[in-house]
């Protein structure tokens, strides 16, 4: 019989046995739904959110395995935003799932990858990579949605290029043939997707947006306007003095706070669970979210 978990604590604390951020083979990580719930179990984590790009094509499969290992799995997805012309990552943690507007939401996103893919393979075949759209698909191995790193995996195995940090700085990186942009939805709009599922809207990674300490807050400001409830105070491993910074701008703003290793593949600097110490704060967590009682208790 599968012993209960234990309440998760109302603070801040290290080595907790929680990721809520992580992604799949359903995105761009490379283990299945199952084997990343065998990899949480084999690192001590014991609640974990799938928080795969633009979907949640992997969280019933991921549920369903994270059960029969006794961990909880909540379902969730990483949706890709403009704000200010910038690129923002907002997570969704959804206890009720995806439905309503963001449904439609994701379907819309779906497209929007879709198509960026096949302008990518399009302008990837004037510079020398022939089936450029195929070969792509081949790297990725499944249906899923096509990335640059799909595209950059092909330029290697086809010769074009020798590794993968050519294919970007050639091809791939920005202002090259395969930087293509997506007009991502704005911020806002993700946000009101995301409360219209019932679920709550997490700030990923704000810390990588290379904003300085001011415009991080307007950014956080206009987040929590929008109905934005948190922000990732913990994400992967980050300098301990901007992550303080960070948790002091959360607490004048009275946001939440999230944690997360952001794991995409085994063998890289993360895995499950593994992230920074969370800085000494009075950032209440998300997981005391009413929405999240149940998940947490």
């Amino acid at each position: 019989m599968t012993q209960p978990l234990p309440p998760l604590p109302a603070t801040f604390e290290a080595d907790l046995g929680l990721d809520l951020h992580m992604h799949s083979t359903a995105s761009d990580g490379a283990l299945s739904p199952c084997a990343l719930a065998e990899a949480c179990q084999a690192k001590g984590v014991t609640r974990f959110c799938l928080t795969d790009h633009d979907t949640v094509a992997g969280v019933a499969e991921a549920q369903r395995h994270a059960d029969s290992l006794g961990l909880r799995c909540l379902a969730g997805s990483e949706l890709s935003t403009l704000w200010r012309g910038i690129g923002i990552h907002v997570v969704a943690l959804l206890p009720s799932g995806a439905h309503g507007a963001l449904e439609a939401g994701l379907a819309a996103q779906a497209r929007a990858r879709d198509a960026r893919a096949e302008e990518i393979a399009h302008r990837l075949e004037k510079v020398g990579l022939d089936a450029a759209l195929a070969r792509a698909r081949e790297q990725a191995g499944s249906e899923r949605p096509l990335g640059r790193p799909d595209f950059a995996k092909a330029l290697v195995a086809a010769e074009v290029v020798p590794d993968i940090p050519t294919a970007f700085k050639k091809y791939l990186g920005a202002g090259k043939p395969g930087d293509v942009k997506t007009h991502w939805p704005y911020l806002s709009e993700v946000v009101e997707w995301i409360r219209d599922s019932q679920g709550i809207a997490v700030l990923a990674h704000p810390l990588r947006y290379r904003l300085t300490h001011r415009k991080r807050g307007q950014l956080l400001d206009a987040f929590r306007e929008a109905g934005g409830e948190a922000a990732e105070l913990i994400s992967g491993h980050q300098n301990a003095d901007v992550g303080r910074d960070l948790a002091r701008q959360l607490e004048a703003r009275d946001l939440m706070g999230s944690q997360g290793s952001d794991f995409h593949y085994p063998g890289g600097p993360l895995a499950p669970g593994v992230m920074s110490a969370p800085p000494r704060c009075s950032v209440t967590p998300v997981w005391r979210h009413p929405k999240l009682a149940t998940f947490a208790a």
